[in-house]
């Protein structure tokens, strides 16, 4: 059964997957200090490395050494926010541009209606970027929900 904290912090991206992993005695019976919350295990690892060793924070966190190290950085530059985690790999369909949708509505509207399949190699042909058709449907079903701004 999952508690309520772990839902709000599995929802928030800060559920510490191994919490096993922290021995710091901070984290050992406390009501405050809880080895499931990331943020406040990074934070503290952090604040640890201001006395012990990069190494030493690591392990007593649960961390990589190159984990404490980026977590050190990321909270010099961007405060306790940038210790929230991100989420990995591009961010939406970077190949398929605004031009490339409205050269599928065009061609749809101009020759009726075709297969993603079909569309890929056309879109290969005219703009030199190769496209998994299942992308492309999922790019075309995003466009529908959102219509373009008219300038």
């Amino acid at each position: 059964m999952t508690d309520s904290k772990t839902q709000r912090l599995r929802r928030s991206g800060t559920l510490n997957p191994n919490p096993e992993r922290v021995s710091d005695p901070l984290f050992a019976d406390s009501e405050f200090f809880d080895p499931r919350d990331l943020l406040q295990v990074r934070y503290e690892m952090v604040r640890r490395t201001e006395e012990a060793s990069l190494r030493e924070a690591a392990e007593r966190f649960g961390a990589s050494v190159p984990t404490c190290v980026r977590a050190n950085r990321a909270f010099r530059e961007g405060g306790l926010e940038a210790l929230i985690p991100q989420r990995r790999g591009p961010r939406g369909a970077h190949k398929i541009t605004a031009e490339i949708i409205a050269f599928v509505e065009d061609y749809k509207t101009r020759h009726g209606p075709i297969s993603s399949r079909r569309l890929a190699p056309l879109i290969a042909e005219h703009f030199g970027v190769t496209l998994h058709p299942r992308g492309l449907d999922k790019a075309i079903a995003r466009a529908k929900k959102k219509p373009r701004r008219r300038s």
